[in-house]
């Protein structure tokens, strides 16, 4: 008989828990609000197609620099970029080549510019 009890109300405890009304049975989720659109606008994703690259070498006395380019993406000859450092343009660069793989030589028009600054287009 002792075994027995707690057994039994080891079964009642579990078979309780199981039995109370689930919250999404008994409360109604609300509505779309009236004069609210009832679709979701469309989310309109463009790519950047600027061109990017960073100052691997700077000779502030000769006034050029050496622009890093990630592959498939380089400056055309004569292009002018503008050189950023954390945000800032610092400067501005005309490129004139030559090019060697994602390297390209150009010179410093305006302003400085110092290794890893930001070379991106006008």
């Amino acid at each position: 008989m002792r075994t027995l009890l707690p057994v039994i109300l080891l079964f009642a405890f579990a078979l309780s828990g199981c039995a109370r009304k689930k919250i999404s049975d008994s409360v109604p989720l609300p509505g779309p609000r009236a004069g609210a659109p009832t679709t979701r606008p469309t989310l309109i994703v463009t790519p950047e197609s600027a061109l990017v690259g960073k100052v691997a070498v700077a000779n502030p006395t000769a006034r050029f620099v050496v622009l890093n380019f990630p592959l498939g993406k380089m400056a055309s000859a004569e292009q002018r970029l503008n050189i950023y450092r954390r945000g800032l343009k610092v400067g501005e660069v005309k490129v004139t080549g030559p090019q060697r793989e994602d390297n390209i030589v150009a010179d410093l028009v305006a302003g400085e510019a110092e290794v890893g600054d930001e070379a991106r287009s006008q």
